[in-house]
């Protein structure tokens, strides 16, 4: 959520939020509303309480004459009370309604516009060119018995697939770099759960305007998460982290579900958006100040991966109307498609400040050692099965064959290419005497 404070002090900024975003300006004036008559209600329930504790103590002091009044009195303040404390539990029920209505400020230096405002800030690596006939990664899969969407068809359901034999390789030796390079950047390592409770869910953003999207277990009101960033940032909630040495941050793996609502006949051939896949996410928790060179961090670990790969991208800053709801500001990377001839995300990262945080109820302690509401941020290391039909497509070669990147050769046990039909390597420890 927002903070209450800067609604109040800069009610025109947060408007002028909602109105970069496309989302309702009318929001704010409910939520002053709603923060005014709350106050009003605290007040209203802690005066009368005062007063019942001064009736009380007038009953112990009260003559024989006086008591039958005074007890009446007190007994009518009880009553009051009562009906103050559950006008303030009103209160504070209409105030969180519409408070998680709001997403999160904007930053002053996003861009404005939607989905296609995107600013490119800067490219990298060059756009591979063929002499041969450009395949999509799934004619390079199937042919390298890699991907098997018809299967994955008749067992799930349309945009579900196996990955095999080199496919599922491919996803391990992948799983296994963005760990390992996470961890040598001090990151904690974590296998995250896949289903949350309804609290994790709302406390990142994931349910209101974005329920569409979300699988819901009905029978369990559990949610399956479309990012393992649900259940780290609920890992913590409640909690006073320490935060004085810098972030506290974490490498999640865990297989994601999104129901893609909205968005039929986009990338419907392919793995490239589907209703599975799993995913290496970074998650940082921060104090507030620190976020924009955190936020730069993770976009600068992310662009080292993709390099790793070998995989030319472009950086884009994204526009107001497009950001999530936690964001306040994010960037995407997109890497190069050489069958659509275009370059499409592979990975973000969001800067959510302390909105995330304070639905979550996650603090830190200052300087000073008072209690504050921290920050979170994300981003994608790796998603798996969108960045193996990148890797596919961008190193196919002439004789169907896929160049392997050196960075991934030790995962895939030293080969440099895969080939149709190869035998299967995989790295194999030495055993121990």
């Amino acid at each position: 959520m927002i903070d209450l404070r800067l609604l109040r002090d800069n009610p025109d900024l947060v408007r002028a939020s909602q109105r970069a975003r496309g989302a309702d300006e009318s929001l704010v004036d409910a939520l002053l509303a709603a923060d005014v008559a709350r106050r009003e209600a605290v007040k209203r329930a802690d005066d009368l309480r005062a007063e019942q504790k001064s009736a009380s103590q007038a009953v112990k002091k009260a003559t024989p004459e006086e008591r039958p009044a005074v007890l009446e009195r007190a007994k009518a303040l009880a009553a009051e009370v009562r009906e103050a404390e559950e006008a303030q539990r009103a209160a504070d029920a209409a105030l969180r309604a519409v408070h998680t209505r709001i997403p999160n400020v904007v930053a002053d230096e996003v861009p404005p516009g939607g989905e296609d405002d995107a600013v490119p800030l800067r490219t990298v690596g060059e756009v591979p060119t063929y002499d041969f006939a450009v395949r999509d990664h799934i004619e390079i899969g199937e042919t390298l018995g890699a991907i098997d969407m018809e299967r994955g068809a008749k067992v799930s359901g349309s945009r579900f697939y196996f990955l095999t034999g080199p496919g599922a390789l491919l996803e391990f030796a992948l799983a296994q770099l963005a760990i390992s390079r996470a961890v040598a950047a001090g990151f904690t390592p974590v296998i995250a759960p896949a289903l949350v409770r309804p609290e994790a869910m709302e406390g990142t953003g994931f349910l209101g305007e974005h329920d569409e999207e979300v699988y819901r277990i009905e029978r369990d009101d559990l949610y399956l998460v479309g990012t393992s960033e649900v259940a780290l940032a609920g890992m913590h909630s409640g909690e006073v982290l320490e935060l004085s040495a810098g972030p506290k941050r974490y490498a999640g793996w865990s297989s994601c579900f999104r129901r893609e609502a909205g968005s039929y006949g986009k990338d419907t051939r392919g793995i490239i958006r589907v209703h599975w896949f799993d995913k290496v996410e970074m998650f940082s928790f921060a104090r507030p100040e620190d976020t924009a060179a955190e936020h730069l961090r993770l976009l600068a670990w992310e662009e080292e991966f993709l390099q790793a790969l070998e995989l030319p991208y472009r950086v884009v800053d994204i526009a107001a109307g497009d950001l999530g709801t936690s964001a306040t500001r994010k960037y995407d990377i997109e890497a190069w498609f050489p069958s659509q001839g275009t370059y499409r995300e592979l990975t973000s990262t969001s800067d959510c400040t302390t909105f995330q945080a304070r639905r979550l109820n996650i603090r830190y302690r200052d300087d000073d050692g008072k209690t504050q509401i921290a920050a979170t941020l994300n981003g994608t290391l790796c998603a798996i099965a969108r960045t193996i039909a990148c890797l596919l497509e961008v190193h196919q070669q002439a004789d169907g064959s896929v160049h392997v990147p050196v960075a991934l050769r030790p995962w895939l046990g030293g080969v440099e290419s895969l080939t149709p039909g190869m035998s299967l390597a995989a790295p194999v420890p030495p055993l121990s005497a």
